[in-house]
């Protein structure tokens, strides 16, 4: 299980996430909802120990995660960022053997992944095909394999279907349903309502870095005393409508 108690990050003077505290269960995906600037990133950041401004207490299978780069934690948990981690100029395999000895594995190891990501991926027969001659929906493939080519416990998941072709976008959705029944743990955001309904066992949805609900579908709704309702009209009850443009 993950526990995030008290939860605060600040970039400078400017607060980015406050006071945030939830609970994630074994084998749940967990969506993480919120407009533009909600704090999701930064919670996303927090959480794969790549941060070092932030306060409160983060646990996840009853170790801490600490501040920056927490080695200890490293092998259990995996992130696939929004901007895509993968260096241009090398293969698909060599991306995937890199971050598998980045993240511990031994050599034999590191091998098994990349072929196991590379299935994952749907990339098996562009292996030694170097990324930058890769589309879009290729590349964000195999951004998820290389995120989750250690098989961690615990995949942290920040937009991973922007820009992609519906073909790319099913196999990515396809491949999350395969680990979260696996017994694998998952938190996803998007804006993509529908991938959420999908997709997620439960919902936190915040604002501005706070937290304004947790819950199934129909419980956000019966929060809002509205059990009929969308989930975007959950969210925009909750978030209001204003325009967010950063």
């Amino acid at each position: 299980m993950l526990e995030v108690h008290n939860l605060s990050l600040f970039y400078g003077e400017r607060c980015a996430v406050q006071d945030l505290s939830f609970q994630v269960r074994r084998g749940e995906c967990f969506g993480l909802l919120g407009p533009n600037g909600a704090g999701k990133s930064s919670t996303l950041g927090c959480l794969a120990g790549l941060l070092n401004t932030w306060q409160g207490e983060l646990q996840f299978g009853g170790d801490a995660i600490r501040p920056a780069d927490d080695v200890s934690l490293r092998g259990k948990i995996g992130l696939v960022p929004q901007d895509l981690a993968l260096y241009e100029d090398m293969t698909a395999v060599e991306n995937l053997i890199f971050f598998a000895r980045m993240a511990g594995l031994s050599k034999a190891a590191a091998k098994e992944g990349a072929d196991r990501g590379l299935e994952l991926a749907g990339l098996t027969d562009r292996a030694k095909d170097r990324v930058d001659s890769f589309s879009g929906g290729m590349k964000r493939r195999l951004n998820l394999a290389v995120g989750d080519v250690h098989e961690p416990p615990l995949l942290l998941l920040d937009e991973p279907t922007v820009g992609v072709d519906p073909q790319s976008r099913n196999h990515i959705f396809e491949t999350l349903e395969s680990l979260s029944k696996s017994g694998r743990t998952l938190i996803y955001t998007t804006h993509y309502m529908e991938e959420v309904e999908r997709l997620c066992d439960r919902i936190l949805i915040m604002n501005e870095g706070v937290a304004l609900g947790c819950g199934t579908h129909a419980e956000l709704a019966t929060s809002i005393d509205q059990p009929n309702a969308t989930l975007e009209e959950v969210f925009l009850n909750m978030t209001g409508r204003s325009l967010r443009d950063s």
